[in-house]
């Protein structure tokens, strides 16, 4: 947790009238400016979260602490080396085979080079797109964006980035386009092999720096989308179509996520957040899950495994997630393992 949530937590514990729900606001607001497409689903509340949150508390200013490490460029680099995504043995890169890119949740078929870059983040959202978060000696975090389709990588637009100060549709060709704004920024989109569209953003003006991440990426090799959270159960029916992990704050920040689908509309998220500033949590639960103890949220549509030091693990089943059940999350809570030592990513 950052020392903005820990601000964020109190005044709302200070102020309010009954028991807050800041895990889910907080989580909200960490979304600002987070692109997520689920099945044609859009999430629309986060923005509004967070000019709430900071209208309630007084924020102002560029004073964001750690919410900007969730936009691409703002990312603040930790201490000490953050992970990287295993490799996946036998299978192969976008450079051998780019009709494999994005097919399978659980896999990136490009990475950096580790000797030059270090990562923040990566994510696989299934037959859409793979990213990965990552700086070069230090500059600006860059978000790539790799795609089969054209239209699948800028239908939602560019993280960060109105669409308004992004303008026309990308061409694609290898060409960079300064947005405007008061930090500005680039956006770099180019085909890296046939049938393949990728984008790289950022922020400032140093298009040599921009060049030089992108020169960073390697499309000869495969990793896992692997995190602190493995599955090992799934509900009947269910498929996992998205995995994403950030590590931008390791090893004192942690973030691990899961979207479930089955059929064409029921659609569950598993969530995973460690912070080693976050002090005390719930303690006393009202389900059991796995022979651990848990807690079904009042609003009947998340349920929380707890226990885990400094950790919150939720799935969430109700709201816009709609067609799981209560019974659908205990299952994938009870397979659901953290790893021993979260610092230690040999462990995950």
């Amino acid at each position: 947790m950052t020392d903005l949530d820990q601000r964020i937590a109190s005044v709302l514990r200070e102020h309010a009238e009954g028991e807050t729900d800041t895990h889910r606001l907080l989580r909200d607001s960490r979304a600002l400016g987070r692109r997520r497409q689920v099945r044609r689903r859009t999430a629309t509340g986060a923005a509004l979260a967070l000019v709430g949150v900071l209208g309630f508390v007084g924020v102002s200013g560029t004073d964001l602490g750690g919410l900007s490490g969730r936009l691409p460029w703002g990312a603040a680099t930790p201490a000490a080396a953050p992970p990287v995504p295993p490799r996946a043995d036998g299978v192969p890169g976008a450079a051998t085979d780019p009709t494999r890119v994005a097919t399978d949740p659980q896999v990136l078929h490009f990475g950096v080079d580790t000797a030059r870059a270090r990562y923040l983040g990566w994510e696989v959202r299934q037959n859409e797109v793979e990213s990965v978060r990552f700086t070069v000696g230090g500059g600006q975090p860059v978000l790539v964006e790799v795609s089969r389709s054209v239209e699948l990588l800028s239908r939602g637009g560019v993280e960060g980035f109105t669409f308004d100060a992004v303008g026309e549709p990308l061409p694609f060709d290898g060409t960079v386009r300064e947005v405007p704004g008061q930090t500005g920024g680039l956006i770099l989109s180019w085909r890296p092999e046939n049938g393949l569209y990728a984008r790289a953003s950022t922020a400032g003006r140093d298009q040599t720096a921009l060049r030089r991440a992108v020169d960073a990426l390697r499309w000869n090799q495969a990793r896992r989308c692997a995190g602190p959270l493995r599955l090992t159960t799934l509900p009947p029916g269910a498929t996992v179509v998205n995995c994403a992990v950030d590590v931008s704050a390791f090893p004192g920040g942690l973030n691990a996520r899961f979207v479930l689908v089955r059929g064409e509309d029921a659609t569950m998220r598993l969530t995973f957040d460690h912070a080693s500033q976050l002090a005390g949590g719930r303690t006393e639960g009202n389900r059991t899950v796995g022979g651990r103890s848990a807690y079904l949220y009042p609003d009947g549509t998340r349920l929380e495994v707890l226990g885990i030091p400094k950790s919150h693990l939720i799935a969430t089943f109700g709201g816009l997630d709609k067609g799981f059940t209560e019974a659908d999350a205990t299952v994938l809570l009870a397979g659901a393992r953290v790893a021993q030592d979260l610092t230690d990513p040999r462990t995950w």
